[in-house]
């Protein structure tokens, strides 16, 4: 079997690959379509210690498991967890001390021929939903995690700062959330490319390139309620903390590549409240994908076989490339 391999930061596919499960109740997944995330990329730069499989976004068929989910269409959750240490029992499982995480922490991933996860992990896929939907319900749900944590509320202003991968599908998740009200503001996504936020533009989103014109209104105490910082930066942190109103909401929705610089002085004076935020709830994803309140399709740019998993993970970290999938 093949499996894209990081061993002590030497990216390769390697053809005799046999997955290992980790514990009872797990099911052997055969994926039908992968996902890269920016967070493969950053694993192969060294952002963590990581060594083994990658690859963590999936849609896939139980090929080996209990009855219950053999030869069900799955998506899965990407932390494996021990379910009896305090953080578990408190239910913040995603939070588990012994935790085990698909492709990222200590457990092979899914950018293979086959793979193991825990069943409990798993959620059966609607007849509705395509493949080429499906791989995105890992990072949709972290997207819904922005709207679990900080409810949007009416009349409130929101900024998405990023127009990359996450900041399109948080982009949308929060302009559906707002859309349940009769009136609301439409969500400002500020980006750097033309190409990226026209898709938005499209779906009525307000979208801009000026950093500084979305400064002015925030000089007149006329900012943004919450702003999502999607980069990744120390600058689109920044402008994320200038833009907010004071009492305002700056969610981190990326990780960052070493120590974040910023003027936390400002952050004490204008009262700003942060939220890190990391992997969310599948169900709420999967249940846009199937009612087609969001649909990330059009994210595509590029669909290659896992024979050229090495060449995905380099297009997936060009400038402008949005989405790459891998098909076994």
């Amino acid at each position: 079997m093949r499996a894209l391999k990081l061993n002590r930061g030497n990216l390769g596919l390697e053809s005799e690959f046999s997955p290992i499960s980790m514990g009872d109740s797990e099911a052997l997944i055969r994926p039908l379509l992968l996902g890269v995330c920016r967070t493969d990329l950053e694993l192969v730069k060294g952002y963590y210690p990581y060594q083994g499989v990658l690859g963590h976004e999936f849609v896939g068929e139980v090929v080996a498991g209990s009855e219950k989910w053999l030869g069900q269409r799955v998506v899965g959750e990407i932390n494996a967890v021990c379910g009896h240490c305090l953080r578990c029992q408190k239910g913040e499982e995603r939070h588990c001390q012994n935790r085990s995480v698909l492709g990222i922490l200590g457990r092979d991933g899914c950018f293979a021929d086959r793979f193991y996860l825990p069943e409990e992990n798993l959620h059966a896929v609607p007849d509705s939903v395509p493949d080429e939907s499906a791989v995105f319900v890992e990072p949709l749900a972290a997207a819904f995690r922005v709207i679990e944590q900080c409810p949007p509320m009416k009349d409130q202003r929101w900024l998405v700062i990023g127009d990359g991968r996450l900041g399109q599908l948080v982009a949308r998740v929060v302009q559906s959330a707002l859309s349940r009200f009769d009136r609301f503001e439409s969500v400002t996504v500020l980006g750097r490319h033309e190409r990226k936020l026209k898709l938005l533009s499209a779906l009525g989103l307000d979208v801009t390139t000026d950093g500084d014109g979305l400064l002015s209104p925030n000089l007149r105490g006329e900012g943004f309620d919450v702003a999502v910082d999607c980069t990744g930066n120390d600058l689109g942190f920044d402008l994320a903390r200038r833009a907010l109103k004071p009492l305002g909401t700056l969610i981190m929705k990326s990780t960052y590549a070493g120590d974040l610089r910023c003027n936390a002085s400002a952050l004490v004076v204008d009262e700003i409240r942060l939220l890190g935020s990391r992997c969310g709830p599948f169900e709420p994803a999967l249940e846009a994908l199937a009612s087609g309140a969001v649909d990330p399709r059009d994210l595509v740019d590029l669909e290659l076989n896992l024979d050229r998993s090495v060449e995905a993970l380099e297009k997936a970290g060009e400038r402008g490339v949005m989405k790459v999938l891998i098909r076994p």
